[in-house]
């Protein structure tokens, strides 16, 4: 079913008048695992998800679907099927007609947006009006014109918006069973919680750029790398003892240590000399989370600030 690559990006560049939006951004995205596209706002994420679909022309590099342009494709819905915005659509149509109307374009039966609609969990909102739904079920019907084609090629921007925690674990089993299938999946999301224990492959991006382009295991593995989680009731004295034998030393909670330049049975030495008490020693298991932060640490385009006094 799977095309062998079901996204190339290829060397991409765009600017909006003085803005720099992609700068050589390039990667693939495989069938048979769900890569996600993550970066900060304004990383090049959209610009980059609206070229691979034509609506947006690169000044240099191109975006292929199955090895050829979108806007070359003859029935695109049945190569690659994609959400960019849930609230494209007609309000006034119901969302059964919304489908049809999908569906005559490209040669599909009638079956097929029934199907769909079932499968995304609508069968029973089919002949309401899609302008009455709540954003959780337009991200739904959303995903049903995505899967309208039965592609081999999926591609969604923020395809957890609007769902409520039921939703959420539904759509982590769909994504991971078109997986399965050998679908190529892509998925655009800022939350790295909704991406843990669902993405195989990851593309982090900023300003325009891929920083990193990896297998998540690899990723979490290597931020691990060297790395001890400790719990101890002392951590200031903890912290000092083990920061004068050499070790960095990071507060990642109130009684909890993640210690990096020791290894752990230097750390138990030291305390034990030191006579200071602990009660778990155990190597750092890095979270996505963590590891976005660490790439897009100098990425980032919008900050806030935090007042250091109450009231201030």
């Amino acid at each position: 079913m799977a095309d062998e690559i079901g996204i190339e990006v290829e060397h991409l560049r765009k600017r909006f008048g003085a803005t720099q939006a992609l700068d050589r951004m390039s990667f693939t995205v495989r069938p048979g695992r769900v890569t996600g596209f993550v970066g900060p706002n304004g990383a090049g994420k959209s610009t980059t998800m609206r070229i691979v679909l034509g609506l947006d022309t690169p000044d240099a590099g191109r975006a292929l679907v199955g090895g050829r342009p979108y806007r070359h494709l003859a029935e695109p819905l049945r190569r690659l099927g994609s959400l960019l915005d849930a609230g494209a659509l007609q309000p006034s149509r119901t969302a059964r007609n919304h489908l049809l109307w999908l569906a005559h374009t490209q040669g599909l039966p009638a079956a097929r947006v029934d199907q769909v609609l079932t499968q995304v969990g609508l069968a029973d909102a089919a002949r309401r009006r899609a302008g009455g739904f709540s954003l959780g079920m337009r991200q739904r019907l959303g995903i049903a014109a995505a899967l309208l084609g039965d592609p081999p090629t999926l591609m969604l921007d923020e395809p957890f918006n609007g769902l409520d925690p039921q939703g959420i674990q539904w759509i982590r089993a769909l994504l991971t069973s078109l997986a399965a299938e050998g679908r190529a999946v892509l998925v655009s999301s800022h939350l790295m919680s909704e991406l843990e224990g669902v993405a195989d492959h990851l593309v982090v991006v900023g300003q325009g750029r891929v920083l990193a382009d990896t297998a998540v295991r690899d990723l979490l593995a290597g931020l691990a790398a060297g790395r001890v989680t400790l719990r101890t009731a002392a951590p200031s004295a903890a912290a000092q003892t083990l920061g004068q034998a050499g070790a960095a030393v990071q507060r990642s909670g109130p009684d909890t240590l993640t210690v990096t330049g020791l290894p752990g049975e230097a750390i138990v030495a030291r305390l034990t000399q030191a006579g200071i008490p602990f009660t778990e020693l155990a190597a750092h298991r890095a979270t996505l989370e963590e590891a976005y932060l660490e790439l897009t640490r100098d990425a980032a385009q919008y900050r806030g600030t935090v007042a250091q006094e109450a009231g201030r």
